[in-house]
C-alpha cells in the first residue's frame, strides 16, 4: 500500500482502477472510479455494503457537476452547487449518467460538492467525480485517522492520501436536491 500526499499520484490509482482513503471533511473516506465498476465492487466487498443501498460521489468544483446539469432546474443546479455550513450530499435524480453499481437500487444519486482542500485538490487531479464512501466496515464507526484505516482495511486498499482530516465533526448531511427530505442529520 502506497501512503503519500502526491495528489497527481492518487489520481493516477484511481485511473489505474485503484481503491484509496483519503480525508474528508469530517472522517477518512474510500475512494475509486465511479465507473469502474471492479473497483466499485472492491469497496462494497470491504464495507460489506450491499450494492442496492448506493454510494456517494464527490467532486471539488462547480465544473465537474456539468453531466447532472441538463437533468436540473437552474435553481436545483444553484442549490447543489451551494456552500452549506456543514458539508451536505444531495440525492440528485439519475437514470442514466452514474452507474446503477454506484445507483444501487435508487433512480438516484447522492453528490457532494466538497470545500475541503485535499478533496478538491484530489478531484481537480483525477478531473471529475469519485466513489465518497466513509472508510469502515458496516456497523463500525468510521475511520478519523490513518492508523484506523489502515487497521480496518490494511492491504486492502492500493493508497492512503496522507493530508489532513476536516474540522466537521459528523459526516455530511444527505437531503433530497428536489423536495428537501433529510435522509441523514
Amino acid at each position: 500500500m502506497l501512503i503519500t500526499s502526491n495528489t497527481s499520484e492518487i489520481a493516477q490509482i484511481i485511473r489505474n482502477g485503484g481503491v484509496v482513503a483519503y480525508p474528508t471533511e469530517a472522517v477518512w473516506g474510500l475512494g475509486c472510479d465511479p465507473y469502474n465498476e471492479l473497483a466499485v465492487q472492491r469497496i462494497l466487498a470491504m464495507k460489506s455494503r450491499p450494492v442496492e443501498k448506493g454510494l456517494i460521489l464527490v467532486v471539488g468544483s462547480a465544473d465537474q457537476l456539468s453531466p447532472w446539469q441538463p437533468t436540473l432546474t437552474p435553481e436545483q443546479f444553484e442549490r447543489l452547487t451551494s456552500k452549506t455550513d456543514h458539508p451536505t450530499s444531495w440525492v440528485v435524480p439519475d437514470q442514466t449518467i452514474t452507474p446503477e453499481w454506484v445507483r444501487g437500487a435508487h433512480q438516484s444519486v447522492a453528490i457532494r460538492l466538497s470545500l475541503h482542500h485535499p478533496v478538491e485538490a484530489l478531484c481537480q487531479a483525477y478531473q471529475g467525480a469519485i466513489v465518497s464512501t466513509s472508510a469502515n466496515p458496516s456497523g463500525l464507526e468510521p475511520a478519523k485517522s490513518k492508523d484506523e484505516v489502515i487497521a480496518y482495511f490494511n492491504e486492502k486498499i492500493d493508497a492512503i492520501y496522507d493530508e489532513s482530516l476536516g474540522t466537521q465533526s459528523k459526516p455530511s448531511h444527505v437531503l433530497d436536491l428536489i423536495t428537501g427530505q433529510q435522509f441523514r442529520a
